[in-house]
């Protein structure tokens, strides 16, 4: 496995939970990646940069190489951290594995597919391409690719990246229309729909969090969890809140996490008197599940961006197994899957009126129907996005490769 980030770090889907379950499977797993620094870009306490560091957990074989460790809003130093990684993965990270039978590529950034492009062209090894996100369309969807010449030899690597891949691994049809539409073979494209952090969103060790906990007993919530920066487009969700200030005395939009954009939205509803909105920092993983629990309704939202309407934000997944309606605010397979689902309302992204349409549709049904749609996403993530769903179509990929 090579990735950009692993445990302890936090918000990665296919990390050590993944990888623990391939060995309890009976496979040998070993994980190349950086020192953890994210998300603050500082080296974690009990870790100091080395050429390589060796460690194993629950028969993971993990080996730490050098990263330059940035996550601000330079496009420039950014690139470096991505660039850093995927050079010493090369140099000294291909000389410190043993020969795979299959490498799994976590792409984030689409660098990382250096060393297993090496290791196919010299070695024969196939390997698994698993994009989260498509380069170069969300680097210049969230600006930070400020040098526009710099997407087409971004688009070619991208390319060359897909060609070599034995499989494509894609979490929405979306993507996998995309790809096939830049030339990228229809039956060599997987879908595989990311799942959430099970364990940790009912988690009966939990410190009880609860809406009350912050205050907001006796509100209909509805909360936001996640990142809020720029490609979230929050301006948007606090202009519903003033639409809904006088009338709607009882709901609460709560934000729970941070970001780039933070400062500046607490500013904003500060200054315009929004009593109606609430901002709680990032809480732990721990306490997550019970937050979303209690809420009124999830709110999902991201810019009105053609490149966005093959997204499904991560957050979909935790939302439906959370068994809370949801209020889906991204155009194309985010909003279609909420409909097949039957789990909530989708609204128009930064269209204020249309967001509070969507929650005053919510507010006002009766409760049993709000009820029945938190059910229906939580069987709907069960069935088609569920932990067990995910790993057993993972691993037929990986397995028919090996051969």
């Amino acid at each position: 496995m090579i990735t950009q980030l692993f445990q302890p770090e936090p918000n990665h889907l296919k990390g050590l939970a993944f990888a623990r379950e391939l060995v309890r499977q009976g496979h040998e797993v070993e994980v190349l990646t950086g020192f953890p620094n994210y998300p603050g870009g500082k080296i974690y306490p009990g870790y100091r940069q080395r050429w390589f560091q060796r460690e194993t957990i629950d028969g993971v074989h993990i080996i730490r190489v050098p990263v330059y460790p940035d996550h601000g809003n330079s496009g420039f130093r950014r690139a470096l951290c991505y660039a850093s990684l995927a050079l010493s993965a090369c140099i000294p990270g291909l000389f410190l594995i043993r020969r795979p039978d299959v490498v799994h590529v976590y792409q984030g950034p689409a660098t990382l597919a250096l060393p297993a492009m090496i290791l196919r062209l010299l070695r024969g090894v196939p390997y698994v391409l698993d994009i989260q996100d498509l380069w170069p369309e969300s680097v210049i969807s969230s600006d930070m690719l400020k040098v526009k010449w710099l997407r087409f030899p971004l688009t070619m690597w991208c390319d060359l990246t897909y060609r070599l891949a034995a499989t494509v691994v894609v979490l929405s049809p979306g993507y996998k229309e995309m790809l096939v539409s830049r030339g990228c073979s229809r039956l060599k494209v997987k879908v595989v729909y990311n799942w959430c952090d099970e364990g940790q969103l009912h988690n009966p060790d939990s410190g009880g969090q609860t809406k009350d906990a912050f205050g907001l007993a006796d509100r209909f919530s509805v909360v936001y969890a996640g990142n809020m920066g720029r490609v979230q487009a929050l301006d948007a969700v606090l202009d519903a809140a003033a639409l809904l200030k006088k009338n709607y005395l009882d709901v609460m939009f709560v934000f729970v996490g941070d970001g780039v954009d933070t400062s500046r939205l607490e500013g904003i509803a500060s200054s315009r008197g929004l009593d109606n909105v609430r901002f709680i920092p990032r809480q732990p993983a721990s306490e997550i599940g019970a937050i979303l629990e209690s809420a009124g309704a999830l709110l999902i939202h991201l810019r009105d961006d053609p490149q966005h309407r093959g997204i499904i934000p991560q957050k979909t997944q935790a939302y439906l197994a959370a068994g809370r309606p949801i209020i889906m605010g991204v155009k194309g397979d985010a909003a279609d899957l909420i409909e097949e689902a039957g789990a909530g309302v989708t609204c128009v992204p930064q269209n204020p009126a249309s967001i509070a349409e969507a929650l005053i549709e919510l507010h006002d049904m009766p409760p049993q129907k709000r009820e029945e749609m938190g059910r229906n996403g939580l069987l709907y993530y069960d069935k088609h996005l569920s932990f067990k769903v995910g790993m057993d179509k993972m691993v037929s990929i990986f397995s028919g490769l090996a051969k």
